[in-house]
């Protein structure tokens, strides 16, 4: 790699470089809100950093060879003092990952960036250099063009004088792994899986070593972030709160707890702990606790509907779709499906509200007061055995045209709503009463 003169394809390259790295600072500083004395120093402090600069990354590289992994699954969040050298990363490309129901790494895109983990005081610049080593030149990464020893993106990268091949090379070396045999540490979390039969036989075990999904984590935790503190959210609960429309859900997450890993050095686990300020966000695993109030029987009411429509979430529900179709929405399926997921809401609260009553003592139907038409007594009271003997299709039939009734005439003044708007909220309702049906059965 001798040569060094910078052709125009070299000069093409390192455009690209520097405009990479000027991005990165730029999102570095996007992060720093206020005008303070403090936020002012850190914005200093982000111009001058070596982490967006090349030669200081470069350096970096050479010094810190075989001491930084690159991975997707680590094992120092399990026990901090672990060494790259000597434990096993893992560095997986989420699509080769076995496809579940449940959330995993293999829900990620295979270009989401992989973590640093190794020596604290280098993981920030590695991090950084495998975002640039990953970015695209000629529709290629500047890692593929090292690869195929292509001397001008070399060049373009910093491998320039005698050093140049080793340089290339450790670059390259970047990306392998630090660890070739499988190994943990003793200090690390493990538990005993049963393989066989019987749990009797100390063979019938194998020893696992479960890895931290870092990849996974951060993915979360920015999921969160934004849930929590973003603009649109902020907006969105205001609009909850005030009983108006807005077009993002509002996501709560109670009894959510944060565990912090690497202390007061994050950066001693990985660099994308380091970001998170070492939280690592763990989501409440208990069961859901009931908050209702006392259930009465319905009495000296002629139709369930009159009580149903009072409940509070029910009242939010149809005011924010009247408010959304007064707007004058598009006619086109992103309005439907809004419309369809607001009705379908309205109709898991009147399955609720049939739960709720469902805890009743069978036989309240059947008192004098109770005015309810014999179809809703015997969707309410089914066990009564007056009214168990009835054709439950029938009575669910009967119960789905109601409710078809019942929304078009919350949605009558002012909108035009006729036949085709009750048939298909009749159609919503007896689908979800017959899932519903196929769960408890």
């Amino acid at each position: 790699m001798s040569e060094e003169i910078p052709t125009q394809r070299t000069r093409a390259a390192q455009v690209v470089v520097n405009a990479h790295l000027a991005e990165r600072r730029a999102e570095a500083l996007s992060k720093i809100k206020g005008s303070d004395t403090k936020a002012e120093n850190r914005r200093a402090d982000i111009h001058s950093s070596e982490n967006y600069q090349l030669p200081a990354l470069i350096n970096t590289a050479i010094q810190s060879a075989g001491q930084i992994q690159l991975a997707s699954h680590l094992l120092k969040p399990t026990y901090p003092d672990a060494k790259v050298r000597l434990t096993t990363n893992l560095k997986v490309r989420p699509s080769s990952l076995p496809k579940t129901l449940e959330v995993g790494s293999h829900v990620l895109n295979d270009d989401t960036h992989s973590d640093t983990t190794g020596n604290g005081a280098y993981v920030k610049k590695i991090y950084e250099l495998e975002r640039l080593l990953s970015a695209q030149f000629e529709n290629r990464s500047f890692l593929d063009w090292l690869m195929d020893n292509d001397v001008e993106v070399a060049i373009a990268l910093g491998c320039v004088g005698d050093n140049a091949s080793s340089t290339r090379a450790i670059l390259i070396a970047l990306f392998d792994a630090r660890c070739e045999a499988s190994a943990s540490h003793r200090m690390a979390k493990q538990f005993y899986w049963l393989v066989g039969n019987d749990a009797h036989d100390d063979h019938a075990f194998h020893l696992l070593a479960p890895l931290y999904p870092t990849l996974l984590v951060h993915r979360v935790y920015q999921q969160l972030q934004d849930d929590r503190f973003s603009a649109d959210a902020k907006a969105a609960r205001a609009a909850r709160k005030a009983g108006t429309y807005h077009g993002r859900p509002v996501r709560e997450y109670p009894q959510m707890a944060i565990q912090k890993l690497g202390g007061s050095k994050p950066h001693n686990i990985s660099n994308l702990n380091s970001e998170r300020g070492g939280d690592n966000c763990l989501l409440a695993s208990i069961p859901p606790i009931w908050k209702s109030e006392d259930v009465r029987p319905l009495l000296r009411v002629s139709s369930l509907f009159k009580v149903y429509g009072r409940r509070r979430a029910v009242a939010q529900q149809v005011r924010a779709l009247r408010l959304f179709l007064q707007g004058n929405p598009p006619r086109n399926e992103a309005t439907r499906r809004q419309v369809r997921e607001w009705v379908q809401g309205l109709i898991d609260e009147l399955v609720l509200f049939q739960a709720e009553l469902f805890t009743l003592a069978p036989g309240w139907s059947q008192a004098d007061d109770c005015q309810l038409s014999v179809d809703q007594r015997a969707w309410l009271d089914p066990q009564e055995e007056a009214i168990g003997t009835m054709d439950q299709d029938d009575v669910t039939d009967a119960v789905a045209v109601e409710f078809a009734r019942w929304v078009n005439a919350q949605l009558s003044d002012p909108l035009p709503v006729g036949d085709p708007e009750f048939l298909y909220w009749r159609k919503l309702a007896r689908e979800q009463f017959a899932a519903y049906e196929r769960e408890a059965a």
